[in-house]
């Protein structure tokens, strides 16, 4: 197994160590739904309320809602900005990303019984939604540092830990040396006592996309029930780039470095999801599901590089770039937490209604399982259930309808920090650590079709380190915003 260090530090990097940990396991359990506009523009808060094809992924008996046929068709535009703050200063980069978020069918079929009791129709649900996107760019500058990642090597490499993709390159690019052989290795920028300048870029992309198929009844217009069927279709792409430079001319020899990593990680999941929904009163809507934790399969493919320049005591300035002799690639498993949502939603007649989803989710209970070389993961799932807590995560929707074919929408959304307060008796940084998300929209229906529109602004803030061991960390302040629209039938 790849080796792996466990410092308070490993619980908010950035820096990729190509060995499984709990930053994998958060990255797939932690989904922030997008689906139809209509969904996006109400904070998703559907778990009560059905028949919007969002519902099918968040409470299944929403299908059975449905009166009639229906298909869905969602694309969005959205940007990314992250500030970020290291060593008092700030730095931004940016994304846009254009995405597919939603395509749905639905059909209703009735049962012919006019009876208040029984089955009144069925309902059938086929297509995706897109439970997540990683796309996003940041940076993160600062001067005069007081660490650097070639100290990160040089302990490493002197208690024993010399990884082909890490320590390797820094000896192989003259970036650590001993003096002798045996003798401890060094670098020159610990030996001048630092003061280097420091750069960190981060580029993703990728996503999370839900297939399913959902199965819904509806029990005389008051009690419904789903099922769904969930296979879930994984893509994370990351490049990452560290750069270290003598602005200053103070440290003798070193010029510069930049350590960048690659890695990718593909799979699949599945899972089963049920749910109900219930109208004690033709005003007052109830909804309760359960989601099985989500079983993946996982493949990532790694590498990485490094560029040195040195000018040595003749005056000859080197500079070499140097790869491990192949990339990497490992095979293993996640399995998430299981999620419980409680739902409400109150119709004000044909006019308005609001809407509240409120999703329990355990984080400590993630787990990484079965290693393509047999490692069983049990220190990082100590520290997964060390680090992580359960939260409640909240959706708040309201809907007012103008006229009969005109629609205004507005919603909340709020993700609170799946960290504990504290790890290793030390305060985590993280611990408030959250996402939110405004949102607003409206709907157009006439006749058969109908146009949905949504624009959602989502913040959140977050400490990362830019490599293990760093001193000071990162502030990495992210906002996002985004169009989407929705163009369905009914039928």
């Amino acid at each position: 197994m790849r080796k792996l260090v466990y410092i308070l530090g490993i619980l908010l990097l950035t820096f990729d160590v190509y060995a499984q940990d709990l930053t994998d396991a958060l990255r797939y359990s932690n989904y922030k739904i997008k689906g139809t506009a209509r969904a996006a523009a109400m904070g998703n808060a559907f778990g009560a309320l059905g028949g919007d094809f969002t519902s099918l992924s968040i409470n299944p008996a929403g299908v059975a809602v449905y009166r009639s046929g229906e298909f869905t068709f969602t694309p969005s535009l959205g940007n990314t900005s992250v500030d970020g703050t290291y060593l008092g200063k700030t730095s931004n980069d940016s994304k846009y990303n254009v995405s597919l978020d939603n395509i749905g069918y639905v059909a209703t079929i009735p049962t012919g019984s006019n009876s208040e009791s029984g089955v009144v129709s069925f309902s059938l649900g086929l297509g995706f939604n897109r439970l997540g996107s990683f796309s996003m760019r940041s940076l993160a500058e600062g001067d005069k540092s007081h660490n650097s990642i070639l100290d990160y090597f040089t302990n490493n490499a002197n208690n024993g830990i010399y990884d082909d993709y890490y320590e390797d390159l820094a000896v192989r690019s003259n970036l650590l040396f001993q003096e002798a052989d045996g003798a401890p290795f060094q670098n020159d920028i610990t030996n001048a006592g630092f003061g280097q300048s420091q750069r960190k870029s981060i580029e993703r992309k990728g996503y999370i996309n839900e297939y399913l198929f959902s199965f819904g009844a509806n029990f005389n217009h008051k009690f419904y029930l789903g099922a769904t069927v969930g296979v879930h279709d994984v893509y994370f792409k990351e490049n990452t780039n560290l750069y270290e430079w003598d602005a200053q001319n103070n440290i003798p020899y070193f010029n510069d470095l930049n350590f960048g990593t690659y890695l990718k990680t593909s799979g699949t999941g599945f899972n089963l999801k049920i749910g109900a929904i219930f109208k004690p009163t033709e005003e007052l809507r109830l909804g309760l599901a359960f989601h099985s934790p989500t079983f993946y399969k996982l493949s990532d493919e790694y590498d990485s590089s490094m560029k040195s320049s040195i000018t040595y005591d003749d005056g000859v300035t080197e500079n070499l770039t140097k790869i491990p002799d192949k990339a990497g690639a490992y095979d293993y498993e996640i399995e998430t937490p299981m999620k419980a949502v409680l739902s409400a939603a109150y119709l004000f007649g044909k006019k308005a209604l609001v809407s509240v989803d409120y999703e329990i989710v355990d984080y400590s209970s993630s787990k990484l399982k079965n290693g393509s070389d047999g490692y069983d993961y049990y220190d990082q799932n100590q520290v997964i259930k060390d680090a992580y807590k359960a939260v409640g995560n909240l959706h708040l929707g309201a809907e007012y309808r103008v006229s009969p074919s005109f629609s205004l929408r507005a919603g909340y959304e709020n993700y609170p920090s799946a960290f504990k307060s504290t790890y290793l008796d030390q305060n985590n940084l993280n611990k408030n650590a959250s996402y939110s998300t405004i949102s607003g929209g409206f709907g157009v229906r006439q006749g058969n079709v109908f146009f949905d529109a949504a624009v959602k602004h989502a913040w959140s803030d977050e400490y990362l380190n830019l490599y293990p061991s760093a001193p000071e960390m990162a502030k990495y302040n992210t906002k996002q915003n985004s169009v989407i629209f929705t163009l369905g039938y009914k039928f």
